[in-house]
């Protein structure tokens, strides 16, 4: 039987060191010029002395026009550098990796930070009474298209420069690349569109322009929906099939999980109305996965306990990816390895609107990401009304600095 204590070699190279992994969370710390500063370095120096094998950071954008919140860290090609090397160095002294996630989040874009956004078709955010919050967001013509992919590869090579072990493409959660994936929001008629390979081929392109640059010694990763939990969206026949396409074009494992904005999965508000498990909300369908992937397999959502990320192995997943568990005690890992059974309590919310509840829950997991930045415990409980409060104070003022940097630029 494999246990979390033992390594996983991946075709890239160096072994990691267990079976647990630190999975992305939106930090919403970036310093001015949405660079790593301070408390993103205390941040992920708490988190490799936690022990986990892999820390994969929250996502960092690829272009400074299309960010998902001012809170979020900006890698293009005229970026200082040096910032990101000593976020690379606060990651690994513990022996672990640290890949950097990279993204475009397309159309989920705040209407108060870009007025024009970009999506495969002109296909509105549906969140209900939230929905204006969002433009709607124009097709991407073919030459936006290449020049993303073009992107994605440029912030590859400047995270393997700067010292990172890999780099995670996000192709989940309803963003840009999930968002070709979807034959609800991907309307074309034209080669990105249609057939499941024609609606893959941005993601494919992605990781072939990346895997070009970085070489064979530098791993690269694809975050991709189990499901996206939407009645006639991407499915899990679907993603069974983008999994063997990924391994033709040099990925060397893909993290599963599920749900985007519109079908708040994570949360436990599936828009097809299927039942999750209240811990590893994906197992189910990874199961479905694992028997023909042919990539290791890393699974997150809802794993805080030793027993479920054991269960997740036993699965024949490959690693345990945890999230708002670390965000409580970043100690976790090192005390799973070591036999014990520490647990957390997950935030809760009693908003009775799905979205709101959502947004209540995720601001209780960045303040208490702040509060680790800054060098303090976490707290065993914290108010969501105040939290929310709270992270619209800090986003709003987060917000004027993005926007005079972005002007200035």
């Amino acid at each position: 039987m494999t246990t979390l204590n033992e390594p996983l070699h991946l075709s890239n190279g160096a072994p990691l060191p267990n079976r647990i992994a630190k999975a992305a969370m939106e930090e919403l710390l970036a310093a001015p010029g949405q660079l790593p500063g301070d408390e993103l370095l205390t941040l992920y120096r708490r988190w490799a002395a936690g022990g986990a094998g892999l820390l994969i950071t929250g996502h960092v954008m690829i272009d400074r026009r299309a960010v998902a919140q001012p809170g979020d860290v900006v890698l293009e090609q005229d970026t200082p550098l040096e910032p990101f090397q000593r976020w690379a160095a606060a990651g690994k002294p513990a022996g672990g990796q640290i890949w950097m996630q990279i993204n475009h989040p397309g159309r989920v874009i705040p209407k108060d930070l870009a007025a024009t956004t970009r999506a495969p078709s002109a296909v509105p955010i549906d969140v209900g009474g939230l929905s204006s919050m969002y433009p709607i967001p124009q097709p991407m013509t073919a030459q936006e298209i290449d020049e993303t992919v073009a992107r994605f590869a440029v912030t590859a090579q400047r995270a393997q420069q700067a010292g990172f072990d890999g780099v995670e493409i996000h192709a989940a959660h309803g963003y840009l690349l999930s968002q070709f994936l979807s034959p609800l929001v991907n309307r074309r008629d034209d080669r990105w569109g249609g057939s499941l390979h024609n609606r893959a081929r941005l993601l494919l392109d992605v990781v072939g322009a990346v895997r070009e640059r970085v070489g064979t010694g530098f791993a690269v990763g694809v975050k991709l929906n189990s499901a996206d939990f939407q009645r006639g969206g991407f499915d899990t026949g679907d993603a069974r099939d983008v999994i063997k396409m990924l391994a033709d074009v040099g990925t060397d494992l893909v993290e599963l999980s599920g749900g985007s904005i519109e079908s708040l999965a994570t949360a436990g508000s599936p828009a097809d109305g299927r039942t999750l498990a209240r811990e590893a909300y994906f197992l189910e369908l990874a199961e479905q996965l694992v028997a023909t992937s042919p990539l290791p397999l890393l699974l997150t959502g809802g794993i805080r306990r030793r027993a479920v990320a054991q269960q997740v192995i036993d699965s024949g997943v490959a690693m345990a990816g945890v999230a708002t568990a670390l965000a409580i005690d970043p100690t976790l890992p090192r005390q799973w390895l070591a036999g014990g059974d520490a647990q957390v309590r997950p935030p809760r919310t009693r908003f009775r609107n799905k979205t709101l509840a959502a947004a209540a829950v995720q601001a209780v997991t960045s303040r208490q990401l702040a509060r680790l930045g800054a060098g303090k415990p976490s707290k065993k409980r914290y108010s969501p009304a105040v939290a929310l409060l709270l992270e619209r104070l800090v986003r709003a003022r987060r917000r004027r600095s993005y926007l005079k940097w972005h002007t200035a630029a």
